[in-house]
């Protein structure tokens, strides 16, 4: 076929319909994020590929390798090289972090094979694969976008592909369904806009450049019935952007519509003429730029706003995105040759994480630092030169409208990718290979100049045999790639939970370990169950302990193993200052609900105390709440007020301090504790709550309640005076003043468990009254707000003294459904339920004797002996 003829191969439109389907396969596949979806990804994008260039070579066309695909190129070589296994000495050389993981921690486990740069080689198999994949769909859509014909329906397939996802959004929002399409929930994600996309980012950043491709083919020179269509998926791709309530997809959407308008009014006014008018094109891109931000913003006006009211400027945007960046910055300096491996940034960063964060951070969201810290100083120099060819080609003087909308929409989505990491998923970056392809297809001229001088060419023969060998290799490279940490660590927490044999677990771990060396969560549960055997696993389980604190340095729940197992050797000082290293790391409940009961003395109570007095308080009140415990409390408490004297926290301690001596019913010490709190914070309300208690244990009730009665007319918004004093009246046998002093605090209530706590306190009232169906009308609306086992209980023991067994059992039975299976009270409550039920049939076998004996006609029974 000639060259420059317009009929194109039947491969060619092969291809065409390849590449359609990969625009389409991102949002069906969550966006890219479906595990699945690099498997269609590779073959779809090497079939494209393949049948573009036999299309070429049908058409008489020599395939270009445009500078655009630079960056690509680079980064599957880099990808490759990460792969390599090098030895020890060479390893050091090129990555002195990748060869410290395997001295320190893989070496002395037994795993002493050669390791590869990468410290995540199954991510980064998988990221091989993905380059790959968008760099064959990006050389088969240069080669696809030649003919005019194949470029506009590729891009409207996309540009109706954003449309179609906006209208599954909103028809969900209009619908009020907020499981995608009712059948899939998201679990760790709520998007504003249901969609294929549970990030909103992804979707705003994937409906802009949608919606910026629509306004360029609805600027091009077609009839105005054909541009109608595009002009309205616009609309609806820029209302969905709107919709996904993304901040910076919001104004890098902005970003991209007004760059267009810029560059079209710009290329007009050079090329005006006295009849045609420069701002004609610029002119309408901003009208219907106001036309999508009007409509959108008119259907998600509420929640813009509600958005808008918890955004602070610049401060939240450092506080949400940009606060981290510190860090990973520190990580990236760490990897300078080749970096940490493409996709190894979630198992590779918590080592340099200095400050706790109970999520997980899969990546920088910052492209920069992204390949940065994944591909060292030679991801900065494919960044700079992607960023110079796309300025190269900006800077052409042959761009039509869609030409100029493909460049906008992929700039707004590069540097919204500042602040994102959507172009790490398939579904965003295969769109942006395929706008960028159109773009860089060569024009006729280059067509020609390409033919005598053979630059930048690659004969149609050889250009297959290596799209189809590079195709099977990234198949091929996905083997390796199914294996995910999520998996592995599911796979020896199942085995681990199974008590499964020691040998075998330990064997499996192993296995696990040498293919993904730096994931934490792995040595974690070695530590963990080593530490289950008691003394004979505590000194393995410290080993796992030491290796998982140099992957994650600031890992909570290790310190508490660390802790557990350093007990069983009797290292007890050790062992309580890995409790407070794991409170101090983010496990807050670690120092109550385990190191505390375990503490035998003051000097491990000392040990155990963080620097903070705001814990110190929390501490004194949880021991002291148990009797066994009090004695020891109030010694460490003594030392605790010296050591935080000074403190604002103090009163606080000293309260605590009289509290103690009160339950001790040391009245004495009580009351000099309770003057050094009226002598440090006399005008606390606790402070006169802690008198009226002082009095009270003193015998002297009138004064205390006159007290809290005073009180609370001083503070009367104070929902925990209000109980109190409500409880001490009912104590005074003041029934209906306590239920006046309730209804007076009712309105000044703010969650659901003061409410039930004050139809708690009415229903207590009720009872000493002996209105029990009032008190069990109270009782059943506290399980309506805290449906747990005591309220259960509760309305059961009013429904027993009302007779009502039958009731009673079935309210037992629901509380017991509530209550944990280990719970010591669960037998009690069985039997309590048997009673009921035993209670409740003999109730109905008396009721039924009793209406067997009435009946008419029934026999009459007589004592007298027969004849």
């Amino acid at each position: 076929m000639a060259p420059g003829s317009h009929r194109v191969s039947r491969y060619t439109v092969y291809a065409e319909a390849a590449l359609a389907a990969l625009v389409m396969l991102g949002p069906v596949a969550l966006g890219g994020a479906a595990r699945w979806v690099a498997w269609p990804l590779v073959a779809l994008s090497g079939a494209a590929a393949v049948l573009a260039f036999v299309g070429a070579r049908r058409q008489g066309e020599t395939p270009r390798v445009p500078l655009l695909s630079a960056p690509l190129v680079g980064g599957l070589v880099l990808c490759a090289f990460q792969l390599v296994p090098l030895p020890p000495g060479l390893l050091a050389w090129v990555s002195p972090e990748a060869e410290a993981l395997r001295a320190d921690v893989l070496v002395p486990l037994g795993l002493t094979d050669w390791r590869p740069v990468s410290l995540e080689p199954s991510a980064t198999w998988r990221e091989l694969a993905k380059h790959g994949a968008y760099l064959l769909t990006f050389l088969a859509a240069v080669q696809v976008c030649r003919a005019r014909a194949s470029r506009q329906r590729l891009l409207a397939v996309l540009a109706f592909t954003g449309a179609a996802v906006a209208t599954v959004g909103l028809g969900h929002a209009l619908s009020g369904v907020d499981t995608l399409f009712g059948l899939r929930a998201y679990v760790h994600a709520r998007p504003p806009l249901v969609t294929p996309f549970g990030n909103p980012n992804h979707l705003a950043g994937f409906l802009g450049l949608c919606a910026t491709v629509s306004v360029g083919l609805a600027l091009s020179k077609q009839p105005r019935s054909r541009a109608w269509p595009f002009a309205m998926a616009a609309l609806v791709s820029g209302a969905g952007v709107l919709l996904s309530l993304s901040r910076a997809g919001i104004v890098f959407f902005v970003f991209g519509q007004v760059l267009l308008a810029v560059w079209l009014m710009k290329q007009r006014r050079e090329a005006r003429t006295p009849a045609r008018p420069a701002w004609g094109k610029g002119a309408a891109v901003l009208l219907g730029l106001l036309a999508t931000l009007s409509v959108g913003a008119y259907l998600a006006a509420d929640q813009l706003w509600a958005e808008a009211r918890t955004v602070d400027g610049v401060e939240s945007l450092r506080r949400g995105k940009m606060e981290p960046w510190p860090m990973m910055a520190r990580a990236a300096r760490a990897f300078p040759v080749l970096g940490m491996g493409r996709g190894a940034f979630e198992a590779a960063f918590p080592r340099y994480q200095t400050e706790p964060n109970p999520n997980t951070f899969t990546h920088p969201e910052n492209a920069v630092l992204q390949w940065a810290a994944e591909w060292g100083v030679p991801g900065l120099l494919l960044l700079g030169l992607g960023v110079w060819a796309f300025v190269k080609r900006v800077r052409r003087e042959d761009h039509g409208p869609v030409e100029l909308a493909a460049l906008s929409g992929v700039a707004a989505l590069a540097l919204h990718n500042l602040f994102d990491f959507s172009l790490e998923l398939p579904a965003c970056a295969v769109a942006v290979a395929v706008v960028l392809g159109s773009v860089a297809r060569p024009r006729e001229a280059e067509r020609m100049a390409a033919r005598r001088t053979k630059q930048g060419t690659l004969p149609a023969g050889p250009a297959m045999a290596l799209a189809a060998g590079l195709a099977v290799v990234l198949l091929v490279a996905l083997v390796p790639g199914r294996r995910r940490m999520a998996d592995a660590e599911v796979l020896l927490a199942e085995r681990i939970s199974a008590r499964a044999p020691d040998a075998e677990v330990r064997a499996l771990g192993l296995q696990l370990i040498g293919v993904h060396p730096a994931d934490y969560l792995l040595y974690r549960l070695m530590a963990m169950a080593s530490v289950s055997h008691g003394a004979a696993g505590a000194k393995d389980a410290l080993t796992f302990v030491n290796h998982t604190l140099y992957l994650r340095p600031l890992d909570a729940p290790v310190h508490r193993v660390a802790a557990r197992a350093l007990l069983h050797l009797g290292r007890r000082e050790q062992a309580f200052l890995e409790y407070r290293l794991a409170h101090e790391a983010g496990d807050s409940s670690v120092l109550i609900s385990e190191a505390m009961p375990k503490a035998r003395t003051v000097e491990e109570l000392k040990t155990l105390t963080p620097e903070a007095p705001g814990q110190a308080v929390a501490l004194a009140e949880a021991m002291l709440a148990v009797p066994s415990r009090r004695t020891l409390g109030l010694a460490w408490l003594a030392w605790a007020r010296e050591h935080f004297e000074g403190q604002p926290e103090a009163p606080a301690l000293w309260m605590q301090e009289a509290r103690g001596q009160l339950a001790q019913r040391e009245l004495s010490a009580a009351e000099a504790a309770c003057a050094e709190v009226e002598r440090r914070a006399p005008d606390a309300v606790a402070t006169h709550l802690l008198r009226a208690d002082v009095w009270r244990a003193q015998g002297k009730r009138a004064e205390a309640l006159q007290s809290l009665e005073s009180l609370a007319k001083r503070f009367p918004h104070d929902v925990e005076l209000a109980f109190t004093l409500a409880t001490r009246q009912q104590e005074a046998g003041l029934t209906r003043r306590s239920r006046d002093t309730l209804a007076a605090v009712a309105p000044y209530l703010t969650d659901t468990r003061q409410r039930a706590r004050r139809l708690s306190l009415e229903a207590d009232s009720f009872e000493k009254e002996g209105l029990l169906a009032r008190a069990l009308e109270q009782r059943r609306s506290v399980v309506g707000l805290l449906p747990g086992p005591d309220s259960h209980f509760a309305v059961a023991r009013l429904q027993e003294l009302l007779s009502r067994y039958d009731a009673a059992a079935r309210s037992v039975h629901e509380g017991l459904r509530l209550m944990p299976l280990g719970d010591a009270r669960r037998a009690e409550g069985e039997a309590w339920a048997a009673r009921l039920e035993e209670r409740e049939r003999a109730l109905q076998d008396a009721h039924k004797g009793a209406l067997l004996e009435d009946a008419p006609g029934s026999p009459a029974v007589s004592d007298a002996p027969p004849p």
